[in-house]
């Protein structure tokens, strides 16, 4: 009995690594582009605000992806829906790496984009139902780390690579990276672990949006991310244009924004099983202290590699808390939708932030003021997580008013 039980732990922490290398491929292929802004924009003979669109076509397409491939997978066992999903992942960046122009180019990262929200979606309800409940959002985290890890390792090499290779061999670098997440998604994840799709209608994955906390939730996500790209979209710019670096030295630096990536990551997913209200306000809170703190900090080449850190550390922190407050919201069949749209939430917070600071340097007075401006949607953000919590803890008080007052009740 105790060998059964130690064997299924560990076969239960190999399908959740597979789950991480997976979450590693897509955040490299969403991340990795930040570092190759300035060698896209010359070697495609478009602007620097037209490149970094790039970035916000490929959110809608998560945005829009995410449900739609949610739904239409639904009756689809879940092992199967992530090796397609990893399947899409990788062809589509294959049609990155050969596209010949600019417009093709947006097309293909569109394509990549449709697998990113359901892959997580689908991952983390994965992740969370192989541990107890006191474990889901550490469980979430660890199939983020992949994410934060991609931004660590994925993001400066393929910076690197672009640089030195031409930002081509970036893109055939991830889909060998996608061609090896498949195989061990394959090999380790059993279809038993990962269960069935939720078999219910379109109709009834869709109502979970009738759920006024879960749309809260929703928007919470949208806003609170949307800080992080305005700011990390136009980070190889920042760095360059406003601190004073060379674009050499951008490689390095990334890597100081993944450490904090992981950190952040790890310090979310461990505290919000602690306290998720708390971890939810605070950690919004925080990433808001942080852009307006950036703003000051930007112009002087140490503190800009300092906050460079501690944003990559407040924007991975909200994930848990995020993603947990929206399926705790769910609850039941609604899961897997609720969950895939959260990260479509991210996305559209990602192309929102992207757009924002493409204003600001177009038409606005320019990189220097981005994280000043970035910190205006992450506040919302906050207002509208506060606005949930406090309607809900209202409508348990009043619940619980009345019994107070019943004859022979408490009082």
């Amino acid at each position: 009995m105790t060998h059964t039980i130690a064997s299924d732990g560990k076969r239960s922490s190999l399908a959740l690594y597979a789950l991480t290398l997976g979450a590693f491929g897509i955040g490299t292929t969403e991340f990795v582009i930040m570092g190759l802004l300035i060698q896209l924009a010359a070697d495609l003979h478009v602007s620097l605000p037209s490149a970094g669109l790039l970035i916000s076509g490929y959110a809608l397409g998560v945005f829009v992806g995410a449900p739609l491939l949610t739904a239409a997978l639904s009756k689809v066992p879940r092992k199967t829906a992530l090796l397609a999903l990893m399947v899409i992942f990788t062809l589509g960046n294959l049609a990155c790496a050969v596209a010949p122009s600019y417009s093709v180019l947006m097309v293909a990262r569109v394509v990549t984009s449709l697998a990113h929200g359901t892959f997580f979606g689908v991952g983390a309800v994965v992740a969370a139902s192989m541990v107890p409940p006191d474990r889901k959002a550490a469980a979430i985290s660890t199939m983020f780390t992949g994410l934060t890890v991609a931004t660590l390792l994925g993001v400066p090499a393929g910076s690197w690579l672009g640089l030195h290779f031409g930002w081509r061999s970036t893109f055939w670098a991830v889909c060998a990276i996608g061609v090896l997440a498949t195989a061990v998604i394959a090999l380790f994840l059993s279809a038993r672990e990962a269960g069935c799709g939720s078999g219910v209608s379109l109709t009834e994955e869709f109502k979970v949006l009738g759920r006024l906390h879960v749309l809260l939730g929703l928007a919470a996500t949208v806003f609170g991310f949307a800080g992080v790209f305005a700011v990390f979209t136009f980070i190889q710019p920042l760095l360059t244009q406003v601190s004073g670096f060379a674009e050499a030295e951008v490689s390095a630096i990334l890597l100081v924004f993944g450490v904090g990536m992981v950190l952040g990551n790890v310090i979310g997913g461990r505290l919000t099983d602690r306290a998720p209200v708390l971890m939810l306000l605070g950690s919004l809170a925080a990433l808001a202290g942080v852009l307006v703190l950036m703003g000051f900090a930007m112009g002087h080449r140490a503190t800009a590699v300092l906050f460079v850190g501690l944003l990559g550390t407040g924007a991975f922190a909200t994930v848990s808390p995020l993603q947990l407050r929206v399926l705790n919201q769910a609850r039941g069949a609604g899961q897997s939708m609720a969950s895939s749209l959260n990260i479509a939430a991210f996305n559209l917070g990602n192309a929102l932030g992207a757009w924002l600071g493409g204003v600001v340097i177009a038409r606005g007075p320019g990189l220097a003021i981005l994280p000043w401006v970035a910190a205006g949607p992450t506040l919302l953000g906050l207002a509208v997580a506060g606005y949930s919590v406090w309607r809900q803890r209202a409508a348990a008080h009043r619940a619980v008013r009345p019994a107070r007052h019943l004859p022979g009740g408490v009082s």
